[in-house]
């Protein structure tokens, strides 16, 4: 139990029904659904599409889509891909030809078509029991009346005007008189509010044909884009056999590639041969770090859109290759690897819902980038993600630009069961960190025995392009000591990550519910 005399926020405790968002007015508008009688997706779909306003930095219509669910409180778990794919047009050749090495961030290029939608409308069709219309009603309501903008958004929105002063239409729509918003002024976007009327008449219709797509293709090839109407007319999300492996005593699910879920399961089947219970601060820290710089090297090496270059999950994964990475780590120094070449980005939105019925969803959306690629359409104000940056252009590379082709993916919901039920849906925000985030989050609950919230709030480290990152909470102590390991120790400007997670307490029959604190967000339930 946390010393009530310290600032902090308890961990949600309710009997029926709970849903956990980084943004206050996203998880207030996914409980008024859970409260009128709808689902878990049902919920999980209005509250993201509300982060569209309450988080435009970070989510968004012009963004892709991965979710995994439970559509019966049971372990039969599914997963849903929602992830744009290149123009068919695009090549690797066809960039470096223009004389590119690099996919650029700020351009065409970058965009793959957004698949969230897509992915939205193919949940709801599944597993919605609301109407459409309803879903989109209060995402309407912000975008035309506009929402007050909260303290972290206002910080990260300060952070990033540079990303949307280059295109006019997205400066008109993302800038308050060429300035970024302050917290408690508030936020409209009229070209929005119209574009998701659009979508609550049409469902996924109305963003893929039409004026609104015709809008986006305009916008693409005027910026010298490959993007065709087809590109758009044919997206399609998927559902597809999510994958899993074994944490102390729990089945850990996670999407599979093109997303980087094997990476976050590989750093689980390796921690669980230490014995981190008794490790110090300073092993458990070092470990994770060690064990981070090897599975991330191994992820930019092969992952990639399993329907063009197979993937190896079984390998990765198999209790022989993971002895062998293990034995590579040692206890006692930092090793190097070949630095990841995968390029950096900031946060996205996650959030988890379970309904009465015992539905659980495990969602995420993201534009990949601090406002994406910085580029909007004029008329219907889409943004657009960058997360064909993520490409590489080497063309004998399992991840290089290919058209209709998915790039590797850093965006992973994660779901927990135990023998055949659920236990509970959780994931962790924050770009690159999210497959360390994920074992983190769940050695702080089954190795440390923390609820949902403390292992939210736990201090944080991350191991990435030859640097060991650690949260302030940390202080410097920590830093001189593992900087005798070897490490390169930054503290850095940003908390890392966030997170959400809801886990069934069986022993009581009740749901407990976290919310990160590096968030604006929380957990509330009935």
């Amino acid at each position: 139990m946390r010393n009530f005399s310290y600032p902090g926020r308890s961990a949600v405790r309710a009997r029926n029904a709970m849903i956990t968002t980084s943004h206050p007015m996203a998880t207030a508008a996914g409980l008024k659904v859970l409260t009128e009688g709808g689902s878990a997706v049902d919920a999980a779909i209005t509250a993201v599409a509300v982060q569209t306003m309450a988080e435009p930095h970070m989510t968004g219509i012009g963004g892709d889509c991965f979710a995994l669910i439970s559509p019966d409180g049971s372990a039969d778990i599914k997963a849903m891909n929602a992830s744009g794919r290149a123009p068919q047009g695009i090549s690797a050749a066809a960039l470096t030809d223009q004389g590119m090495t690099e996919i650029p961030r700020y351009g065409p290029h970058a965009i793959t078509v957004p698949g969230a939608v897509d992915g939205w409308w193919r949940l709801h069709q599944r597993y919605g029991r609301l109407d459409w219309d309803r879903l989109m009603q209060p995402a309407v309501d912000y975008a035309s009346d506009g929402i007050a903008v909260h303290d972290r958004v206002a910080r990260d929105w300060g952070r990033s005007v540079e990303n949307v002063t280059d295109d006019p239409d997205a400066s008109a729509q993302y800038l308050n008189s060429g300035k970024a918003y302050q917290a408690g002024e508030v936020f409209c976007h009229p070209k929005l509010a119209e574009t998701m009327r659009i979508i609550q008449q049409h469902g996924r219709d109305g963003f893929y044909q039409g004026p609104v797509m015709e809008d986006m293709v305009a916008k693409l090839q005027s910026e010298g884009g490959f993007h065709q109407e087809k590109d758009f007319t044919d997206t399609e999300a998927n559902f597809v056999d999510p994958i899993r492996a074994d944490y102390r005593g729990h089945t850990v699910w996670e999407c599979p590639p093109n997303g980087q879920g094997v990476t976050a399961l590989l750093l689980l089947r390796m921690m669980e041969r230490f014995d981190l219970e008794t490790l110090s601060d300073r092993d458990r820290i070092h470990v994770l770090a060690e064990a981070a710089k090897l599975a991330y090297h191994l992820r930019d090496t092969y992952l990639a859109d399993p329907s063009f270059s197979p993937v190896p999950v079984e390998w990765l994964l198999a209790d022989e290759q993971v002895d062998g990475f293990v034995a590579m780590i040692s206890r006692d120094k930092a090793t190097e690897y070949a630095p990841s070449d995968f390029p950096d980005h900031p946060h996205t939105v996650y959030l988890a819902a379970v309904d009465e019925d015992g539905m659980a969803v495990s969602l995420i959306n993201s534009i990949f980038d601090d406002f994406g690629s910085g580029i909007s359409t004029p008329e219907y104000g889409v943004l657009f993600h960058s997360r064909g940056k993520a490409f590489r252009l080497e063309a004998d590379h399992p991840n290089a630009i290919e058209g209709g082709k998915r790039p590797l993916h850093t965006i992973i919901p994660g779901m927990l069961s135990q023998d055949d039920r659920l236990v509970g849906p959780f994931g962790v925000m924050g770009g690159q960190y999210q497959a360390v985030g994920h074992a983190m989050l769940l050695s702080n609950m089954f190795n440390l025995g923390m609820n949902p919230q403390q292992a939210l709030d736990a201090p944080r480290s991350f191991a990435h392009a030859g640097v060991l990152q650690l949260e302030d909470s940390h202080g410097a102590e920590m830093a001189g000591i593992l900087s005798g390991l070897g490490h390169e120790v930054d503290f850095p400007s940003s908390p890392i990550g966030g997170g959400q997670a809801i886990i069934r307490d069986a022993a009581n029959g009740v749901l407990v519910a976290g919310s990160d604190p590096r968030k604006d967000g929380h957990a509330s339930g009935y």
